[in-house]
């Protein structure tokens, strides 16, 4: 039940910091960027584009998990203060040392000096941070590893080779450095705030929710079904940030346990819909392989450690990334509100434009993502300007069963090309029984016209969406062809 509390609490500068926005003309929307830079001697932290594609505002959150703190680059500029209630803050100003009067640089500032890995600076800290991250769950990680990790920061001048260069030599150090000498005290002080007393904010037109168990957002859901559902709040913070937009009614999830779970059961992937997409990619990347492939072009590494399955799945977006792999994968979305359960299939859950058959008073708990057996090929594939942190112009997964090289079953999901994740029924149909072979493949890919009908938008005319689509559908021939 709600204690009217009206505070958060976390861990910065190694002491607990408390916003009491009930005396703070702060509201609980205001981001964390933002808040940082009105402190005094936070403003290492910087604005660059203010919605997650640069990597200046760059933060590590450290969480308290199994008596552990977890260390993770997010970007500030995406993240309402409330999210970071019962967490440890690290900015760039927390990483040197002042002893006897002098500066001792962390191990990954002296790095980048050595190595000339800075010019301007302003994209630097937000660098430093990220490395920082993987620092601390890194030793002598591989360059794919690191360019993964360093994917969500942009610099102009400097050149990414010297930063690499610097991110190899410190993170081929001990990890361990003041922040792990000083890790017991950082535990206790998290721990007196750890709290399951929700917390309510009302301030100027905005009442703002933090549950943190699944029976009182329950609750609170069925009082207020007109509230909107957070959890990393990556994509409706932009709607704070760009569009000015009060948000007047908020439940954040982004702490309740019960939706924060990743467990095979019976064959079965069984993802909470609060599961961070990053936490979902390392979990899943030996039985989901087309998941992790997708998600690892997801946004930045920094994004994947905010944004969740359930907030992609809910939005329903006719170009979210992984809605035709879900689709393609059969998988189903658990529906929960105080008077009971359902679950759909995706492919029933999703109605049309941006709508699903959820209900005012439900959310999403789960999505069920079944195993593939081992005659299944199951690929995804992307096409967007950029190889990250960029949306999809079209995407596509495919679901393929062959006998004696025959199409037994296919599943053909796009995204992009309607206004909503939709499968290729109309040339799923003409597969049955075909040979898999180029001259069926190219039958089909004509086929696809019957299918869709795309718009035309900034990111692409219906021509090229029409064209990346039959194209996709060749490369996953060209790709399951090469195996047999």
């Amino acid at each position: 039940m709600s204690l009217k509390n009206q505070s958060i609490s976390f861990v910065l500068d190694g002491v607990i910091h408390e916003i009491n926005f009930e005396k703070s003309p702060l509201r609980p929307t205001h981001t964390l960027l933002h808040y940082l830079r009105s402190l005094p001697n936070h403003k290492g932290t910087k604005e660059g584009c203010g919605e997650g594609d640069c990597g200046a505002c760059t933060v590590v959150l450290g969480e308290l998990i199994n008596d552990s703190i977890s260390y993770k680059a997010v970007d500030s500029c995406l993240i309402f203060l409330p999210l970071i209630h019962g967490k440890q803050v690290v900015t760039i100003e927390n990483l040197a040392l002042e002893k006897n009067g002098k500066t001792i640089l962390h191990p990954i500032q002296q790095h980048i000096i050595e190595e000339n890995g800075t010019q301007c600076g302003f994209c630097t800290p937000g660098f430093v941070m990220a490395i920082f991250a993987l620092y601390k769950n890194e030793k002598n990680p591989k360059t794919a590893v690191i360019k993964n990790a360093l994917s969500g920061n942009l610099c102009r001048c400097t050149g990414y080779n010297s930063i690499l260069k610097a991110t190899h030599k410190a993170c081929k150090d001990n990890n361990a450095d003041h922040f792990t000498k000083n890790e017991k005290n950082i535990i206790s002080l998290l721990t007196k705030i750890k709290t399951l007393n929700t917390i309510e904010i009302n301030s100027k037109e905005q009442t703002y929710f933090k549950p943190f168990t699944l029976k009182e957002t329950l609750r609170l859901k069925n009082l207020y079904p007109e509230a909107l559902i957070v959890s990393g709040s990556t994509d409706c913070s932009l709607r704070v940030t760009k569009k000015h937009e009060i948000l007047p009614l908020i439940i954040d999830i982004s702490d309740v346990e019960d939706l924060k779970s990743v467990k095979l059961i019976k064959n079965q992937w069984h993802i909470g819909a609060a599961v961070k997409l990053e936490n979902i990619r390392t979990t899943v990347q030996k039985d989901l392989k087309a998941l992790y492939d997708m998600l690892s072009v997801f946004g930045s590494k920094q994004i994947r450690n905010l944004a969740t399955l359930g907030g992609n799945v809910g939005s329903a977006s006719p170009i979210g990334d992984t809605l035709p792999l879900l689709l393609a994968y059969n998988a189903s979305v658990e529906l929960q509100s105080v008077n009971g359960n359902r679950t759909f299939l995706l492919s029933d859950f999703i109605i049309d434009y941006r709508k699903t058959q959820i209900l005012p008073d439900e959310i999403i708990t789960s999505i069920i993502v079944p195993l593939p057996d081992k005659e299944t090929i199951v690929k995804s594939y992307k096409v967007s300007k950029r190889k990250d942190l960029d949306i999809s112009t079209v995407s596509a997964c495919f679901n393929l069963r062959l006998k004696n090289n025959k199409v037994e079953s296919i599943i053909m999901a796009f995204g992009g090309m309607s206004a909503f994740t939709k499968r290729a029924t109309f040339t799923e149909n003409f597969f049955k029984n075909k040979v898999w072979n180029e001259k069926n493949i190219l039958e089909a890919s004509k086929l696809m016209e019957k299918d869709f009908s795309p718009i035309s938008d900034a990111r692409a005319g219906k021509e090229m969406r029409t064209i990346a689509a039959k194209n996709l559908l060749k490369k996953f021939w060209l790709d399951t062809f090469k195996k047999q």
